[in-house]
This record gives structure tokens, sequence and C-alpha cells, in this order.
């Protein structure tokens, strides 16, 4: 069906498509591998959960060919009995295989159409299939990569950012494994212990029940710091841990979410003033996330709320839609609202930020913040994305703004200082957009609002 739909979308086109599997990618040397994950639009199209796997479409004919190499006696005496290609081919509805030696040959005199490709194994396959430099064949930066095939990019994102019932399905249960993930944290979290433990008690809950993380886990007292992955700090009183993990289903589909915990289990005056604001933020966002709005005006929105409650609490000052147009937003919350989730928990950005998460018409933004939203585009029924507001005290970037004279208008710098060692407060949650609106994703919702999570603490 998903080919099928693929082959529509390409009609006008000519050539063949190609679709490459990733390989094993060794730690150490050759038979010490890194942990092994399938490319995702190959599980998008293809299914087929093996290394070294490739396939082309013909776009005039429409014929299908699998590429792979049934397992030699030796690799049966190290693993045991194998599935043979035809096999789990004919079980993905492929009926035609070969030798992967014999891709080269297929591709001869044909017009390729390829995916931009992450893996450097797969660049340099791709570099020597089609006699490009391998490194044309990834995307660099958020633009895409121009030699992959425009037409091939627009069509496969077009198909995954609507998700099917099978696909809902599959990161509600994500989202499960999510729920439990994160709830072994909070019930770990104890002043006096490393992170690490923390870490180590949510992620093993994730290979109990899935196949594992589905981006590496940020845990941390420095919330300020938007990717930290070192957990080696012991956890203190009177701080704020964040908690920015998710969830990878074995059918290979994400969650992600983030809370923020009082490390005594009770937020401080100071504390709590902040986190009602995000928490209002998090609400708002997905109140206003509905088919038919830009998710940019949501995440334009939210700010202004942000800018709000700051006001309020004497940190910024003046109008709140001037402030908003200057991009003073930017500064307590760098990052973008959200972005587009399924097989990949940043879904597609292998294929260009921008092609995925901007429609015609939409562009970049060049102020901080805004600028860093990967899903602006027109919701849609179908779409899964995260809601995830936040507000950082990141004393290096007030410093500069300050001594810059940027937003000299609005900050009331002055009264940011007590905040150098706040860090920083991100709360996350994973939404599908229906016909109605939109509903959260998984079963049940980690506490948030500000009162459940001291009493879920409490309990715990």
């Amino acid at each position: 069906m998903r080919r099928s739909a693929l082959l529509q979308k390409m009609s006008a086109e000519k050539g063949i498509i190609l679709f490459l599997g990733n390989v094993d990618s060794p730690a150490q040397y050759k038979d010490n591998c890194y942990k092994w994950r399938q490319d995702s639009s190959w599980l998008y199209f293809f299914g087929i959960d093996e290394p070294r796997f490739a396939a082309t479409i013909d776009i005039e004919s429409g014929e299908e060919v699998i590429y792979a190499d049934d397992f030699t006696l030796d690799d049966i005496l190290w693993m045991g009995p194998m599935p043979t290609v035809a096999s789990q081919a004919a079980s993905v509805g492929v009926s035609k295989t070969a030798p992967y030696a014999t891709l080269a040959d297929a591709l001869k005199g044909r017009q390729v159409h390829f995916l931009p490709t992450s893996r450097y194994a797969n660049m340099i396959t791709l570099g020597n299939l089609l006699g490009v430099d391998p490194l044309q064949t990834t995307s660099a930066g958020k633009k895409g990569c121009a030699l992959a095939s425009r037409a091939l990019v627009d069509a496969v994102i077009s198909l995954r950012l609507i998700k099917g019932e099978e696909e809902i399905a599959a990161i509600d249960h994500a989202c499960n494994i999510g729920y439990q993930m994160h709830t072994a944290a909070r019930k770990a979290i104890k002043t006096g212990i490393v992170e690490q433990e923390i870490v180590g008690a949510m992620e093993g809950v994730t290979l109990a029940k899935g196949w594992g993380v589905s981006f590496n886990t940020i845990l941390t007292q420095h919330g300020e710091i938007f990717h930290c992955h070192s957990h080696d700090c012991l956890v203190e009183p009177g701080r704020l841990l964040l908690v920015d993990a998710g969830a990878e289903s074995n059918d290979h589909y994400a969650s992600d979410f983030t809370r923020v915990y009082p490390t005594t289990g009770k937020f401080t005056t100071q504390q709590r003033e902040i986190y009602q604001i995000v928490y209002e933020a998090n609400e708002l966002g997905q109140r206003l996330a509905v088919p038919g709005v830009q998710y940019r005006d949501v995440h334009i929105a939210v700010g202004k709320h942000i800018l709000k409650g700051l006001s309020e609490l004497k940190l910024v000052k003046g109008d709140i839609d001037e402030m908003s147009a200057a991009g003073v937003a930017g500064l307590f919350m760098p990052h973008g609202l959200g972005h587009n989730m399924g097989i990949d928990v940043h879904d597609m950005e292998d294929l260009g930020e921008d092609l995925v998460g901007y429609e015609a018409g939409q562009s970049r933004s060049s102020q901080l913040g805004l600028g860093s939203l990967r899903m602006a585009r027109t919701l849609q029924k179908g779409h899964v994305i995260t809601v995830e507001p936040g507000i950082y005290f990141i004393p290096d970037l007030i410093t500069q703004w300050e001594r810059d004279g940027v937003g000299k208008d609005y900050v009331q710098y002055q009264n940011l200082k007590p905040y150098f060692n706040f860090g920083g407060i991100r709360l996350e949650d994973d939404i599908l957009i229906t016909d109605e609106g939109n509903r959260r994703l998984g079963d049940n919702r980690l506490p948030i609002a500000p009162d459940d999570v001291e009493i879920a603490m409490k309990e715990d």
C-alpha cells in the first residue's frame, strides 16, 4: 500500500527509485558492532529489519526488486538457521530478489532517485554506486541534499507526515513505555545519589519493554543546557532535575516526554513561579494545535504567554506584541515549540529539516528561538508533533545580550541576576492532530501541574 502510494506520487518521473537499508556499524572492530537500527524510510516502505538489504522500484514498469544475500553456513554456525532473502521479500509483498552485488548493474544507464542518507557506510555505498562524492549524498544542513531526488523526498515526506492508524497505535504504545520510563525516573530521584543511577532505572524500562531509548537521554540539574548527556553529578537538594527522554518500541516508533522535578519534592517560590508559566504555556500550545492552524503561529502565541508571565515577575517590561516582534522570547526559549515525531523521534529530519517542517510560502525566521522551530507547517489530521515550551536562564546568553544592548528596552537585566543558578524548565507532551483538534498520545499523562508533581513525588 505504501509503495503503491509512493509510485503514484512519482508517476510523472522517469527512472528507478533506490532504497538502501542500513548495515552493521562496527564499534571497535568488525564483529563488535553498535546496536542494530534499521533505516527508517526502509522500515516504512519495506519493513525488513535486517542488515544489508536494498531495493529498487522501477517507476515506469512498477517492478520491485530486493537485493540481499542469503546467509552462508559460516553465518549459520554463529547465528543459527535464518530465513532466506526470498522468504523475507515475499513476507512484504516483493516477489523478485537478486544478490546485493548485482545492484550496481541494475542502476546502470538509469536515472536514479534516492533519499539523503545519514550513515557513513551508506554514503560510501551510494557514492560508489552512482559515481559521486559520498559527502554529497547526505543532508548536511536544513535545506536537504542537492544530489538527492527532490521529487522522491517530497513524496516520502507527504506520506510519512500523515500517520496511519497502525502507526498511531505504535506511537501510543511507545508513549506508554515512555510513561513507565519517566515514572521510574521520578521514583528514583533521591538527593545524594548519582544522576546515572536514575538514568539506569529509566533506561532499563525501555529495554525490558521495547527496543530501547529513542534518543540519548537528557537528565540534568542544569536544565539550561539543552542537550546535557553527562550524568555524573550528585543529586543536590533544592535543585530542579530536568528529564527529557523517550522510548522506542520494538516496532521502532518513538515517544518523547520532558518533565522537571524539584529534587527534594517541593518547589521553592521562585521555581514554582517559573514552572507555572511553562505549565500554562504547555496547556496553551495544546489548546491551539488544531487542524488549519500554522504551528509557527502556535509557537509565537506560546512565546507571548511566556513574555506575559515574565513581565508579571518584572523580568521583562513593555508591550507584549512589541517584545514578541523584537524576538525577546528567544532569550528565554531559544528552541522551537516542537517537532514531528514517528519512526524517528525527530521524524525525517535526515531528509532536510526545512523540507519536512516548512511548507511552500514559509521560511525560517532569523530570530533566536523562532528560527529554531523545526515544525512550522499548517497542522493536518494525522500529524504527530511534540509540544515543549520552556524557560531557561542561560548566563552566557543573558550576559552577551546585555553587553551588546540587545533587547535593552525590554529586558530587566538587573532583575535576572538572581536566576543565574536557576537552570531551566521544559515540559513536553506528544500529541496527534485529529478532526476535532488533538489528543495526547499514550493512555496516561505524566503529572505536570505543579501541585500534581509534588503529590506524585510525595507518594513515591
